[in-house]
């Protein structure tokens, strides 16, 4: 494993243009445009692409296509997930989505980051942070999850909410930037 691929997985400053990486991003466009050919009748085909694209697919769990990814391998989605149309997951560190959970048309979920050095930016040097999405959430169409958040269990995301922060298990949060709407509350740790 290259250095700058170790860096990237930590979430530490890593060189995008690397070589390894650009091989790897290649692959994954290769499998990516494969799998957006496909429609929902070619499960045959379409349950080998996934598993060869993602880092895990649980039982049950379906993902429309397009879908958009940076490497797919660091993409864990659990059991019974649904995913819809047009989504874009910047994968540079891990990103887990809970069994059950339901996304939107157009969701963007990020990984991805970049320094706030504008030296390092620059350089073309970047960064990420892991994503995690508990289980039986609700994401609606075309809300962005910033680098770095974790969404707890139960949670729903209003359509074209901005998640900059973390949500707390059993919250509802709405809007740019994501706040709770007073539906639901915090559930209790256990």
């Amino acid at each position: 494993m290259s250095s700058q691929k170790e860096n990237m997985l930590a979430g530490d400053l890593y060189d995008p243009g690397d070589p390894d990486l650009c091989e790897e991003r290649s692959r994954a466009q290769r499998l990516m445009r494969a799998y957006n050919q496909t429609i929902v009748d070619d499960g045959p085909v379409r349950t080998p692409l996934l598993k060869a694209m993602l880092g895990g697919i649980g039982a049950h769990s379906a993902i429309r296509a397009p879908i958009y990814i940076d490497y797919g391998y660091n993409i864990f989605v659990g059991d019974h997930v649904f995913m819809n149309y047009g989504c874009v997951v910047l994968d540079v560190c891990r990103i887990t989505i809970g069994s059950g959970t339901q996304i939107g048309p157009g969701v963007q979920i990020y990984a991805a980051d970049h320094p706030r050095d504008p030296k390092d930016r620059a350089a073309g040097l970047e960064m990420g942070k892991p994503v995690t999405i508990g289980a039986n959430v609700w994401i609606g169409g075309h809300a962005v999850l910033l680098p770095g958040v974790t969404i707890g269990d139960d949670a729903i995301i209003g359509a074209g909410s901005i998640v900059t922060r973390d949500v707390p298990a059993g919250v509802t949060v709405a809007g740019n930037p994501a706040k709770p709407t007073g539906v639901g509350a915090p559930r209790a740790a256990g």
